[in-house]
């Protein structure tokens, strides 16, 4: 089984690197047949901007821009997506929001038909979010935070593209209360991914 996984932070050596490397490791834990892509958004230099290209296929009068065409030859070539990234301002970071926008176009994750109605192309992908964060579980209970980013993510994401969202959870330092914990969460999370 091959797993794709996708990492958005400006610092190689933040947490946010660490826990996916530990989740990559988890999954060959669980078996050493499975493979792991790391895909590295800031090193890779990834335009998040959804610009007129973008709009001009999206309106299917342009094609797809090759960048976004080979990211989705990616995700076609995993068997699970693994997204992984910190909690900014109570969502993603931009740039993998940019990343989503531009790769989960229409045609390709989904299809809208002429009668309204939504043809949801990725419903044999698996995915995996492990979002990382500073504040308390409390704070987020307060805020009722997790039903946001369902509603956000989980919902109005994957869900209207028809992935199922596997995995998702938040891996916040206060209850975590060392980096180390932390990883060991992490490699839990990759030996159960292709459970």
């Amino acid at each position: 089984m091959h797993a794709l996984l996708v990492v958005s932070h400006p610092v190689n050596t933040s947490l946010t690197h660490s826990v996916a490397t530990a989740i990559a490791q988890g999954i060959a834990e669980a078996n050493p047949a499975n493979s792991v892509e790391i895909a590295d958004l800031v090193r890779e230099g990834f335009n998040p901007v959804f610009s007129a290209p973008d709009v001009a296929a999206f309106q299917q009068t342009g094609v797809t821009p090759p960048d976004v065409v080979a990211q989705q030859s990616r995700i076609d070539n995993a068997d699970a997506l693994v997204l992984v990234f910190p909690i900014y301002w109570w969502s993603m970071p931009g740039l993998l929001k940019g990343w989503i926008d531009r790769v989960f176009s229409s045609g390709w994750a989904y299809e809208d038909t002429a009668d309204g109605n939504v043809i949801k192309r990725l419903e044999h992908l698996p995915v995996h979010l492990i979002a990382l964060g500073g504040a308390s579980q409390k704070t987020f209970e307060k805020h009722a935070y997790a039903d946001a980013f369902n509603a956000q993510i989980v919902h109005g994401i994957f869900d209207y593209c028809g992935a199922p969202v596997a995995t998702s959870e938040m891996l916040l330092m206060p209850e975590m209360k060392t980096p180390e914990a932390c990883l060991d969460a992490a490699r839990r999370i990759g030996r159960r991914i292709f459970r």
